[in-house]
């Protein structure tokens, strides 16, 4: 027996969904499977008999993977599918609130850089400090250097010899960074990944090159996420039917 038409009554066979999006059929099954997609029916044969509403589906799970990545995406659509909306929509609340976070890091970040910038470049130090004469140089307690360690702010390393927590001039150039982003109200989680950042910049002024390029992601997701909040409420409305 042939497999249903997609002119009949609306029925669409796995390839009708999976050829607008440059699928192939087989990941429409794969999805249905997934639970990504609603269950579909079956023709006598077997067939899969897929609707509108599962063409809705997929245009939605294709859109909140650009915003929310395969993951989250995946549980938006289970939990739509399991009649759990409440569900849902606290998974996409969670999703911007991350990208709230991503977009205060790059404030952070830019206006960290701004100032370091700003600054005359100091003699590059020899030899490393102590907790003691760094906590001076900040006007902070040695505990509070100490607890941004424990935070993952700072990484000093010891002395072999006494054990004693020494601050290579990278790790007081972070230390200064923090203070300044500590001074601005950050919390210490946020400022730890700013130093990750700055440290995989290699320093501060690598990393003013990429912030533009940082920005422009973070626009192009939330943009993303714009798009598949649009397609969703789509597919939650052809999911009520009329009325």
């Amino acid at each position: 027996m042939a497999a249903v038409k997609p002119s009949n009554s609306g029925v669409r066979r796995p390839a009708d969904l999976a050829r607008p999006h440059g699928l192939s059929a087989q990941a429409v099954r794969n999805y249905e499977r997934d639970g990504v997609l609603p269950p579909a029916e079956r023709s006598p044969a077997g067939y899969r008999r897929f609707t509108e509403v599962h063409a809705r589906a997929l245009s939605a799970y294709l859109a909140l993977i650009a915003g929310h990545g395969h993951a989250t995406a995946g549980e938006i659509m289970r939990a739509v599918n399991r009649g759990e909306t409440d569900t849902a929509l606290r998974v996409i609340d969670h999703s911007h609130a991350l990208l709230q976070r991503d977009r205060e890091t790059l404030d952070a970040v830019q206006a960290a850089v701004a100032v370091l910038a700003g600054s005359p470049p100091e003699p590059r130090r020899r030899t490393a400090l102590p907790i003691g004469a760094l906590a001076h140089r900040l006007g902070v307690r040695p505990a509070t250097l100490r607890k941004w360690e424990r935070a993952g702010i700072l990484r000093p390393a010891r002395d072999p010899a006494t054990r004693y927590r020494v601050y290579a001039p990278d790790d007081v150039r972070d230390a200064e960074l923090a203070h300044l982003l500590r001074r601005g109200g950050y919390r210490l989680d946020h400022i730890a990944d700013v130093l990750r950042r700055v440290r995989d910049a290699g320093g501060a002024e690598p990393l003013a090159g990429s912030l533009r390029q940082w920005r422009d992601r973070l626009t192009g997701r939330g943009r993303a996420m714009l798009t598949g909040a649009a397609r969703l409420a789509d597919y939650l409305d052809s999911r009520a039917g009329p009325g």
